[in-house]
């Protein structure tokens, strides 16, 4: 449901081959998984009456040859077919193919994942009410999450570069719903039970990013990347929409305890569905056709093999280079802004504008479902863009600057909005553009250290941690001293600004390590 929005302008296309006597139909595509046309694709041969013998066996002489000649390419469906047996032909079905398969799984997961945070980011204004606390104390609540997510990132990264991300994803996902299942239990034991259930939810939680980047990685062609990185971003993203919106029902009808185990429930199914029907690599699925292989096989992009003994380069090797650092600092600034607007958007809405809970969330979902959809299609530009010839680096420069430039302008006109419609149209423009990055830093990982993309994810996001960490409690310190949101948002600001010039500069869509 969470991941309809991004799914929505879903088309087809067919291609009928005739081989002997078994017509074949294409698979479904979705949009941005478009293929490159190549000098050999196969000719389709359309479904024309063909009544006399002889015309028919011409035909299907002709197929014969031609499938035997080359690698063949259907043009229609973009799967690549090897000139092997009639069975490889055959393997084409009407299923969906496994690789976006594993892309719905992962964009689901991305939503449980977003939705557990927000669930506490709503939760918390009826706790502060009902506990006394301050701003700046709600702060150190909301950042609790962090303390555990930073630990995690560097340490999740290597584990899914060593065991692949099925494993790694499968245990993280039980963990961080037993600790929101346990959320409300100790929200009413003690602050302090709070607050070290809430760093063990962000401990859990910290191996979500490396995995889904690694595991799309092997499962798609470079061409494909941006678009699939785009749909698990937009379930990321629904995930919030979700949250905001139930949260308050659910805690007027049932209690603070009703959206938490709700939440727990479905992360627990969503395990049982993932252990049995995805595999760390594409070959080594048992459901996945030879042509959909092959064709994920010829997409990736052709690396020098290594003697490396170790699956990660030194850390000092890593931090040696400039594109590291590009890397390192758009991390910050993007989970510097994320995360001030992700934890204190209900309580700007409740504090600048007097609006009520339900109201807030509603005011605060708008900008993340507007989000979810700007960032698929940002994916689907970005590999336009990349099969028209544009190099990788000119793509991620690009995206990476619409995604902090944008935000940066939408934040400081959101110091003058007179009313809370004013203030979500301006929320809105900074997420949606904000979302150009998961074509920019997010991908960029995959670009310069393919081998090692779990650990520098993994050092990137504890950067980005600890900028979380210094935002979401700034913020609360900001407002408690000052009575409002301008000055940090003008901070917030020119920090896009300053990280869009480094980037520019020194960013990279070649291999370096």
């Amino acid at each position: 449901m969470a991941i309809a929005a991004s799914l929505k302008s879903l088309q087809y296309s067919s291609c009928l081959l005739r081989f002997r006597r078994n017509p074949i139909a294409t698979r479904k595509v979705l949009p941005g998984f478009g293929f490159k046309a190549r000098d050999n694709q196969i000719t389709c041969l359309r479904s024309s009456s063909v009544s006399h013998g002889k015309r028919r066996g011409e035909a299907v002489a002709t197929a014969a040859k031609k499938r035997n000649q080359s690698s063949e390419r259907c043009a229609a469906e973009g799967i690549l077919m090897g000139g092997g047996e009639t069975e490889d032909i055959a393997e084409v079905g009407t299923m969906m193919p496994e690789r976006i398969k594993v892309v719905i799984l992962t964009a689901c997961m991305m939503c449980l994942c977003n939705a557990d945070r927000i669930v506490m980011s709503v939760a918390v204004v009826p706790l502060a009410e009902k506990l006394g606390w301050s701003s700046s104390f709600l702060g150190v609540v909301q950042s609790s999450f962090l303390w555990g997510y930073i630990f995690s990132s560097v340490i999740g990264g290597a584990l899914v570069d060593r065991y692949g991300g099925k494993r790694v994803l499968a245990w993280g996902v039980a963990l961080w719903s037993l600790a929101t299942l346990l959320t409300p239990w100790a929200a009413a034991h003690s602050t302090l039970a709070l607050l070290c259930v809430r760093a063990f939810f962000g401990l859990a939680e910290g191996v979500a990013m490396p995995s889904m980047t690694t595991l799309l990685s092997r499962w798609f062609p470079t061409d494909e990347r941006a678009s699939a990185v785009g749909i698990s971003m937009a379930g990321f993203h629904m995930g919030n929409v979700v949250g905001l919106l139930l949260t308050p029902i659910m805690l007027s009808c049932i209690g603070i305890s009703g959206p938490f185990i709700l939440f727990a429930s479905l992360g627990l199914l969503w395990v049982s569905t993932w252990s049995s029907g995805v595999t760390n690599n594409p070959q080594d699925s048992p459901f996945i056709t030879r042509s959909e292989l092959r064709l994920i096989q010829a997409g990736k992009q052709v690396h020098t093999p290594t003697n490396r003994a170790k699956p990660n380069p030194y850390l000092l090797l890593l931090l040696s280079k400039l594109p590291t650092w590009a890397i390192i600092f758009a991390n910050m600034t993007n989970n510097w802004g994320y995360f001030v607007l992700l934890s204190w958007m209900p309580v700007y809405f409740q504090t600048v504008f007097n609006v009520n809970l339900k109201q807030a969330a509603w005011f605060s979902a708008l900008p993340w479902a507007t989000m979810a959809i700007s960032g698929y299609y940002a994916g689907a530009a970005s590999d336009f863009l990349i099969r028209t010839g544009h190099s990788v680096t000119s793509v991620r420069k690009i995206m990476q600057s619409i995604g902090f430039m944008g935000p940066g302008l939408s934040l400081l006109c959101l110091n003058y909005a007179k009313s809370p419609s004013c203030a979500a149209v301006f929320m809105t423009v900074a997420l949606s553009l904000s979302s150009f990055s998961q074509a920019g830093f997010l991908l960029n990982m995959q670009d310069i250290a393919p081998e090692c993309a779990g650990f520098l994810h993994g050092i990137s996001n504890c950067a980005g941690t600890l900028a979380a960490i210094v935002s979401t409690i700034g913020t609360g310190y900001f407002v408690q001293w000052l009575g409002s949101f301008q000055a940090f948002l003008t901070v917030t600001a020119f920090l896009y600004f300053a990280t869009t010039v480094f980037w520019i500069l020194f960013a990279t869509g070649e291999r370096v390590f």
